[in-house]
Order: C-alpha cells, then sequence, then structure tokens
C-alpha cells in the first residue's frame, strides 16, 4: 500500500505544470495532513466550517486553505478568516458577506461562483439569468476584496 507522501509525488508528477492540486482533506486529522503537507502539497480543501476552523491553526501557515462546502452567510467570516479560496458562492447574499467580511479583514478571498444546473430544490446555486446579470458588475468593483476566478 502506497503513502501519503508516495502518492502526493505521483500525482503531483503526473499534473500539467500549469493545474494545482487542491488535496481535500475533510476527515483527515492534522497528522495526515502533515503528512501530505510534507511532501510538498500546499493547497487543501475543507468542506465544513468547524473542520477548517480548526485544523488550520495545528498546521503550517503557508498552506493555502480553500472551502469547498456549502457556506451559510453565518458563517462567512469564519472562512474568511482562514481561507483564500471560497469554492461555493451560490447566492448574492453570500458574495455580498464575503465581501464585507473581506474588506475587514483586509485579504482578497477567491471565489468560484456555484451554479445550479440540476432541477432539483434540494441543490444550491446560482441559475443561468443569475450570473450573466452578475456578468454586468462585475466590470466595476461591486464586491471588494473578491475576485471571482470562475464557476
Amino acid at each position: 500500500m502506497s503513502t501519503i507522501q508516495e502518492n502526493i509525488i505521483q500525482i503531483t508528477r503526473e499534473l500539467p505544470p500549469h493545474v494545482k492540486l487542491v488535496a481535500v482533506s475533510k476527515k483527515q486529522d492534522a497528522s495526515r495532513i502533515q503528512q501530505a503537507y510534507d511532501a510538498g502539497q500546499r493547497a487543501f480543501g475543507e468542506n465544513y466550517v468547524q473542520e477548517l476552523c480548526s485544523k488550520a491553526p495545528a498546521l503550517p501557515s503557508d498552506i493555502e486553505w480553500h472551502f469547498i462546502g456549502h457556506l451559510q452567510t453565518n458563517k462567512v467570516k469564519q472562512v474568511v478568516d482562514v481561507a483564500t479560496w471560497i469554492h461555493s458562492v451560490d447566492s448574492i447574499k453570500v458574495l455580498n458577506e464575503i465581501s464585507r467580511q473581506a474588506q475587514k479583514a483586509g485579504k482578497n478571498i477567491q471565489c468560484l461562483l456555484q451554479m445550479h444546473i440540476a432541477r432539483e430544490e434540494s441543490k444550491f446555486g446560482f441559475d443561468v439569468n443569475e450570473v450573466e446579470e452578475m456578468m454586468k458588475d462585475l466590470t466595476g468593483n461591486h464586491w471588494p476584496n473578491v475576485n471571482i476566478r470562475g464557476v
């Protein structure tokens, strides 16, 4: 069986130079994340706010944390304090709060918009019309301290 370090080295060797590996570390303890870090991995994704906030202080400060789970407005401040990327921006309300909290923290947050393309009511995200309207606002500085990087 391969070790975490062997897996990280193998995967990164196979990636094109312009591709960044984000290792999803949910449900993994800090010692396993540290093993991946020791193998050169620097970007980690968490999908639970509480896990992100408890793991980050126990690990090296140069880790690039990505929040990949559903984000409620009342948890934005906690995530902004720790993460560099938020992959799951699913509403204008959340985007506005990310901008507000990022301004307060003096940080720039990289964001990916979550699209709602399924016909399931239980799913979150923007619909196509909302994103088209948002694109009009991207030319201004509607969301200071937020960089919308994709979907």
